[in-house]
Formats: structure tokens, C-alpha cells, sequence
């Protein structure tokens, strides 16, 4: 055995001892179930209720907290190489603040090289599931990384009926118990508090970290908040106000060669207005495009659209609305046509918000009313669930830092949602505050990453810069990957402002773009 080898099996040893010794942690209302040294390796994710499954691959978004929009959804992807772990502390644990609860966490602690930091890991749709994956890109950085189920197993809202303890535990008590237990352990294992802690998070994510914000503002030093769903009972009434007519006339629905035709013809008629003919369009809002061109004049056919569709496309992209006119939620942006799947069929729709406001799993979605069921469940569930108070003066004033994102061509949750909630913050809070919160919207990108834009960006890093060197990050670099090789960076600007060509180089180089106001 060679002198570096021993070394490394002694220092293995060593820290293998402390470890174990957390089984024996005492804290409020939590049941440490492993605490165990993972030697570095492939991570085999467990399988549930049973002995280990197969080696985890990165998830579209890993570091991000997945995907989802508060709907349940994942999505397919591409086979990925496995994830390769550093040694760490693999701690988990069941906590039980209430009689009803039954939430299952983890904490991974680096062996050596940790950076000081903790980097809580955000959920998506209605969540659970640990995020592994989240976890595994936060350990490979460095950081001691946790996560948690929020209380129940399984995508759905089946979980909530008669279950109100278990509707608190997703909405927030079970990232803050998490966060708490998390920080006390780390304090155990390296008998020394994190430095600093991040929340990392999109879709259900985003609307966990700006919850955190909200309600403790004491638990994380900065958030990364994408593609918040943290309006989601409203989200979920848009959804229905869009899928229950398709369900009730299937031939208003909008079949994926309609799709590409409705996005190539507004691509043509908007793309150049930014000044670049580059397929993405660099605030929507701009594109005027009138759908009703695209009517049939005759025949049905894969060229046109008819009435019906029509007026399915003029819904998707408005917003819904009260009898009285109140502005719900706003609708998808112009771009993101081909992304488009509102639920077609009855046995689809998107009905978990509305089950659990009226505790009922057999809840007959066809019998959605706006006016009605928005009053309801926006009582019943949303003043628990939905993370939109404006007010975050309590997390500015420790020095508290929120960069949120959200790319234009997502159809999970509306882009105008992140601006509508930004510019709440901005209204309430007086003025410019660009000091602790910005938002920066990515032309081409889907919902939490992907899209035809470039789409890969270190948001962590921007945030770690922002908190850690009061280094404001002005712009953002992203980049698109195509067979292994960056063929286009962007800079992506804090909103309101947005990229403009200088008019010399390249379209694929950021260099070549300035952020400006519009």
C-alpha cells in the first residue's frame, strides 16, 4: 500500500468514527435512521421501501430541484452517465413535528474539501421524493446538501385528503425543519456551524425558496428561486381554465404539427424584431402576432388552424380572468407554442389543488367555475400553499440576497408570473431593490432549462459572487451545448433589462451584446 493510499484509508477511518456517531444525535422531533461514510463512487439511489435501485444520472435541471411547475410532471430525458460521488456522510432522517407527519430527509456531508457551506436543494411538482440528484451536483461543489420529501410519497395531491397537517408540511414546514435539523448536524460532524446557507431551487423549488424568504427569512443567507410556482392554486385555476374546454370539445385541441405551424409563423413574424434572426425572441411581450391569420379558409389541414383552435391558442396565450375582469394568472409567451400540452382528456386534468380544497379525490374537475372554486380553494389551500407576499424586508435586512430566473419559453408555469411576483417585491417594498433581488428571463429556455436558447447557466455561482463578494451580477453568461460544444452565449440581464446586439461579431458570442433598458 502506497503512503498516499494509506493516508487516505486512515483519514477514511477517522472520519468514519463521527459519522456513525450522529445515529445518536438527539433533536425535537426527529428519528436519525443512517448516518453512514459513503466511500467516493457511483451513487446508487435507494429504492423505496426496499434495497438499493440502479446508479442516479444528473436530472434535467439537477441543482435546481427539478421539474414540474407544482403539477407532478417530470419528463423524459436522455440517458446520462451515472453520478460519481465524493466520499461524504450519508445522515437520514424522519422528522415528525406534528402527530400527522412523517417527513424523510437527507444530509450529505463532504469527508474532506467541504467549503463551509450548506446548500439546501429544492422539489418539484407535488414533490414526493428526496432530489438526489440536486444533492449530488451540490456535494460534487463542495457543499454539505439536503433534501426532503416534504412529507408524503408519490407525485400527486392524493396525499392531503383528510390529511391537513400533511397540506403544511409540503407548503413549508418541511424545508424549514429540514433546514434547521440540517444546519445541527452539520454543526456535529465538523463542530463548526456552516458559514453560510444557499437555497437552490426551481418550479416547486423557486416557490420553496421564496417561501423561505417569507416566512424565515433567518434560514438561508441567499436563494436561487427559478421558475417559482408559488402562486399555485392560481396556476392551477389557469390550467383549468384552459384544459376543460379542450376536454369538453376535443376538437378544439391543438395537435403538435399546429404547434410548429402556430411557432414557425410567429417566430417569422417576431423573431427579428430584437434586431437578430437568431429564433428567439428576446421579450415576447413585444410580438403582436394575430393568431386569426392562420384560419382555415376552407378544409381542415396540418396548414391551418380552425375556429375551434383558434380560440384554444387565443386562451393559451391570455391570461385568465374573473367574471369581473381580476387579472388570475398570466398566460403562456409567444415562442413557446411547440412546448404546449394542456391536458386533453378528463382523466388529465390538472385537478390536485382543487381535491384538496374541497377534500375530495373524486373531485369532478368538468364541473370547474372560475369565480367559484378560485374563492375556494385560494381559501382552503392557498393561504397555506402559495408564497406571494411581497414583503421581504425581514430577509433583506440580514443581508439576504434573491436571484430569480425563469426562461420565456416555459409552458409548466407562465413566465409572467416571476415579473408579476418581482415587481410586487419592487411595489411594496419602494423603489429600486436590485441591491437584494433581481430577475433575469432567458429567451428560448423551457421550464427550468432545455429550450432552443442557451439554456446552461451557473446561477449558484452568480448568487455566491452576489452574497459572498458583494459582486452584483450585472449580467449572467449562459450557454447552449450541441454535441458536446458550446455553440451559443448569451448574456442574460436583470430584468427589465435585456440583451441588445452591438451590431459587430458574432450573434452566438455574449461579448457582442449589451444589457440595456427596453
Amino acid at each position: 500500500m502506497s503512503s498516499l493510499v494509506a493516508l487516505s484509508f486512515m483519514a477514511m477511518l477517522q472520519q468514519a468514527a463521527p459519522c456513525e456517531s450522529l445515529r445518536t444525535l438527539s433533536l425535537p422531533n426527529t428519528t436519525i435512521t443512517t448516518a453512514a461514510l459513503v466511500p467516493a463512487g457511483p451513487f446508487t439511489q435507494p429504492a423505496p421501501g426496499g434495497p438499493p435501485g440502479g446508479p442516479v444520472a444528473p436530472a434535467p435541471g439537477a441543482g435546481q430541484g427539478g421539474r414540474g411547475g407544482g403539477r407532478g410532471g417530470g419528463g423524459g430525458a436522455p440517458a446520462a452517465p451515472a453520478i460519481r460521488l465524493p466520499a461524504h456522510c450519508r445522515v437520514a432522517a424522519v422528522l415528525t413535528p406534528s402527530a400527522d407527519s412523517h417527513i424523510e430527509m437527507e444530509v450529505w456531508l463532504p469527508a474532506e474539501n467541504w467549503n463551509g457551506k450548506f446548500q439546501a436543494v429544492g422539489n418539484g411538482g407535488w414533490a414526493g421524493t428526496i432530489s438526489y440528484a440536486a444533492m449530488a451536483t451540490a456535494l460534487q461543489e463542495g457543499y454539505a446538501t439536503a433534501s426532503n420529501d416534504t412529507g408524503h410519497k408519490g407525485g400527486n395531491a392524493l396525499f392531503a385528503i383528510d390529511h391537513p397537517e400533511k397540506v403544511i408540511d409540503f407548503a413549508y414546514r418541511a424545508v424549514h425543519e429540514m433546514t434547521v435539523q440540517s444546519k445541527a448536524i452539520i454543526n456535529r460532524f465538523y463542530n463548526r456551524p456552516a458559514r453560510l446557507s444557499y437555497w437552490n431551487g426551481c418550479s416547486t423549488g423557486g416557490r420553496q425558496g421564496l417561501m423561505a424568504a417569507q416566512k424565515y427569512p433567518e434560514d438561508f443567507d441567499a436563494i436561487v428561486a427559478g421558475a417559482p410556482a408559488n402562486y399555485q392554486t392560481h396556476l392551477h385555476a389557469w390550467d383549468l381554465s384552459v384544459s376543460v374546454p379542450i376536454a369538453k370539445n376535443p376538437g378544439s385541441a391543438l395537435p403538435a404539427p399546429k404547434l410548429q405551424l402556430l411557432n414557425s409563423a410567429v417566430v417569422n413574424a417576431c423573431d427579428a424584431l430584437d434586431g437578430v434572426r437568431d429564433g428567439l425572441l428576446n421579450d415576447p411581450r413585444s410580438c403582436k402576432f394575430d393568431v386569426g391569420t392562420l384560419q382555415c379558409k376552407g378544409a381542415d389541414g396540418d396548414s391551418c388552424l380552425t375556429a375551434a383552435q383558434v380560440e384554444t391558442a387565443r386562451r393559451i396565450y391570455a391570461p385568465a380572468r374573473t367574471s369581473s375582469g381580476a387579472v388570475v394568472f398570466p398566460g403562456k409567451a409567444p415562442g413557446s407554442e411547440v412546448g404546449w400540452a394542456p391536458n386533453q382528456t378528463v382523466s388529465q386534468l390538472p385537478a390536485g389543488s382543487f381535491m384538496v380544497a374541497y377534500n375530495n379525490a373524486k373531485w369532478d374537475p368538468m364541473t370547474f367555475d372560475l369565480d367559484r372554486d378560485l374563492k375556494v380553494v385560494d381559501e382552503k389551500v392557498g393561504t397555506i400553499i402559495n408564497a406571494v407576499n411581497p414583503d421581504l424586508r425581514a430577509f433583506k435586512a440580514r443581508g439576504g440576497k434573491v436571484l430569480m430566473y425563469h426562461g420565456w419559453n416555459d409552458t409548466a408555469i407562465s413566465p409572467g408570473n416571476a415579473i408579476d411576483y418581482y415587481t410586487s417585491v419592487l411595489k411594496t417594498m419602494g423603489g429600486r431593490q436590485e441591491d437584494f433581488i433581481r430577475l433575469y428571463m432567458a429567451p428560448g429556455m423551457n421550464h427550468c432549462g432545455g429550450g432552443v436558447g442557451p439554456n446552461q447557466v451557473n446561477w449558484m455561482g452568480a448568487l455566491e459572487r452576489w452574497r459572498e463578494s458583494n459582486t452584483a451580477p450585472d449580467r449572467i453568461d449562459a450557454y447552449r451545448v450541441a454535441n458536446n460544444r458550446v455553440d451559443m452565449t448569451r448574456p442574460l440581464c436583470p430584468y427589465p433589462q435585456v440583451a441588445v446586439y452591438k451590431g459587430v461579431g458574432s450573434t452566438n458570442d455574449a461579448e457582442n451584446f449589451a444589457c440595456k433598458a427596453p
